[in-house]
């Protein structure tokens, strides 16, 4: 049960995700390295979830997605990712914010630098969201509280 304490503390004392990644292993590979602290979680949110993640030198966040019904939103706090979208690239610093409509442009960070990146990310939790991803064979349907993978014949993983 998530805590319900709303006293302030330390964002980088709430501890790390317990499990690196829900993707399958086959994916799970391309996000290694990747620290997600579950702020929203820690102070018991529900309706909305709030990250603080950490990409070391060449990590990513995420394969690159898009959600069917979720909106995203990102605020770099320190480093330079590379934003890639299927729209392109961009270099992004500190200070620089980027959000994602449902449906949107399919999205994710890749950290190319010798140092580590830190970022909030803020994503509401819409209980019918999916995920797609334009370059895997991979699709992800949100369901009883976490996400479920199947191939895109729908086969699962």
């Amino acid at each position: 049960m998530p805590e319900r304490d709303p006293a302030p503390r330390e964002a980088l004392a709430i501890a790390p995700r317990a499990k690196p990644s829900n993707y399958p292993p086959e994916f799970a590979a391309r996000v290694a390295g990747r620290v997600k602290r579950q702020l929203g979680d820690a102070f018991g949110l529900t309706r909305f979830g709030v990250n603080l993640t950490i990409l070391p030198p060449q990590a990513q966040s995420a394969l690159l997605h898009r959600h069917s019904r979720q909106e995203e939103f990102i605020y770099i706090l320190s480093g330079h990712p590379t934003l890639r979208t299927d729209a392109g690239e961009t270099l992004l610093s500190p200070g620089m914010c980027v959000g994602f409509p449902a449906e949107g442009v399919a999205h994710h960070l890749i950290n190319r630098t010798g140092g580590d990146v830190h970022y909030l990310e803020v994503g509401d939790r819409d209980p019918n969201d999916q995920g797609e991803y334009p370059e895997d064979d991979l699709v992800a349907q949100w369901s009883g509280g976490r996400w479920l993978f199947t191939h895109k014949d729908g086969t699962p993983w």
